[in-house]
């Protein structure tokens, strides 16, 4: 009887002590304001309009994303042929796993691309590459070639641009 009672008691007292706080004025958060999508222009958004902000004019940074959509896209459309590891649009870090080009079997290649702004800059995006090379068995640490590095950040630029073209002329 007593050891129920020992286990029902700090319940009991949990319960009073919660309920108790609704008396001294603690609420709960109010839910957060809803969007009105009816004055919209278009009504094809959809989730990924609203996360990146497709149909904004201003330059691509949409209202739920922390930096600008286009370098974002862009981003993504040109590593889509590595794995990612991950991706934070509101951060706006995409990481890579480990690629093997097909063509060169023992060496690897991992890349982080930063993008540090809303605005459709140069100097709002930077690409960190990883190689790796494996003659034995472990994979060692390998030069990068600092072209390369340009390479993907000019490939990055220059495919956020002909996405920001073709957004003002749906426009």
């Amino acid at each position: 009887m007593f050891k129920s009672l020992s286990l029902v008691a700090p319940l009991l007292i949990a319960a009073l002590v919660i309920s108790g706080c609704e008396s001294i004025g603690i609420a709960p958060d109010p839910p957060p304001p809803t969007e009105d999508r009816s004055s919209s222009s278009s009504d094809n958004g959809g989730l990924i309009d609203t996360l990146f902000g497709g149909d904004q004019p201003t330059g691509g940074g949409g209202s739920g994303i922390g930096v600008n959509s286009f370098l974002w896209r862009a981003s993504l459309d040109t590593i889509s042929f590595m794995p990612l590891s991950s991706a934070d649009p509101f951060g706006g870090v995409i990481i890579t796993d480990w690629y093997s080009p097909p063509e060169t079997p023992r060496e690897r290649i991992k890349l982080n691309v930063y993008i540090l702004g809303r605005e459709l800059r140069a100097d709002g995006l930077r690409v960190s590459v990883f190689r790796q090379t494996r003659a034995s068995q472990p994979w060692q640490e390998a030069k990068v070639d600092p072209k390369t590095v340009r390479d993907i950040e000019n490939a990055i630029l220059k495919r956020a641009r002909e996405l920001r073209i073709a957004n003002l002329r749906v426009q």
